[in-house]
């Protein structure tokens, strides 16, 4: 299925960024620009990876000025490489001069996520497990982010702490301070929210995750597991019934990945998606096209 952007989601943030940097005007472009001036620019691709954030750079024209029209060559989720003409923007000079770093902005990062999630993606290609990202998203701009993930073939986590049970150490920790232990923690967990959301467990240990797993867990995440430890986890979690997804995190990389995945895991989720991913190679150039 087709990955979607509710409009809805990136409006505002559009408003924002050109609040931020256009704010009462762009001076530089109003100063050197006769306001009768038009243009046509184009945005090339200037390395091999995916693209997403286009419908965002069409709201961003429409919003710095109606009458920039957007010619799109591509989609969200299409590979491009170095030259690629990716879209067409015609209309004021002096607008599209405004709309440019927004533009590239959103795009960069949105299609930086996007490539290295299909990076990752591919190299675990003929196992069972599937990237995932996680909640280490810039704030604001999670549907941005996580759409991107989508694009690039990963699937999103939990949205947020709204729609998940998710107990980590600190959960634990906070717990113990009434006297709950591990175990009790996760009925505690359980009984609260029942079948109305998943209930995921983060295990350090063999012994935390065989105690996730007696009390029926939804998901045991294996933070920071060695392959042998994973793959004893995984062993034990074929006997039980209902199976529980295992999901392994911490510290994997493009190295390591497709060994982790080899494990027999379900899930692999890696907050490096979203909260250090390199901005992809845009680059937008003006025609002399009145």
């Amino acid at each position: 299925m087709k990955p979607t952007l509710d409009p809805r989601t990136y409006r505002p943030l559009v408003k924002l960024a050109i609040a931020e940097d256009i704010g009462e005007g762009d001076v530089t472009a109003i100063a050197a620009v006769h306001a009768r001036t038009r243009g046509r620019a184009w945005v090339k691709a200037k390395a091999t990876g995916l693209l997403a954030g286009l419908p965002v750079a069409e709201e961003v024209c429409r919003q710095v000025d109606r009458r920039l029209r957007v010619e799109t060559k591509f989609r969200d989720g299409r590979r491009v490489k170095p030259g690629d003409r990716v879209l067409d923007i015609v209309g004021p000079a002096r607008s599209i001069l405004a709309a440019e770093r927004i533009v590239l902005n959103f795009m960069q990062r949105m299609s930086g996520i996007a490539t290295l999630t299909d990076d990752l993606a591919s190299r675990i290609k003929g196992t069972r497990a599937r990237v995932y990202d996680t909640r280490k998203t810039i704030p604001g701009y999670r549907a941005l982010d996580k759409y991107a993930v989508r694009v690039g073939g990963g699937v999103n986590h939990r949205d947020g702490l709204y729609d998940q049970v998710l107990l980590k150490e600190n959960h634990f920790i906070a717990a113990a301070a009434h006297g709950a232990d591990f175990a009790a923690t996760i009925r505690a967990a359980r009984e609260h929210v029942g079948k109305s959301r998943l209930v995921e467990v983060e295990t350090e240990t063999l012994e935390q995750f065989r105690i996730a797993m007696a009390e029926r867990a939804d998901i045991i995440m294996l933070d920071d597991f060695s392959l042998a430890d994973t793959r004893r986890a995984v062993a034990e979690a074929k006997k039980r019934r209902p199976r529980p997804k295992l999901e392994a995190s911490g510290g994997i990389t493009a190295r390591t990945i497709r060994r982790v995945a080899e494990t027999g895991v379900d899930r692999i989720s890696i907050g490096a998606l979203t909260h250090s991913v390199q901005a992809f190679d845009l680059a937008l150039y003006m025609e002399r096209d009145a």
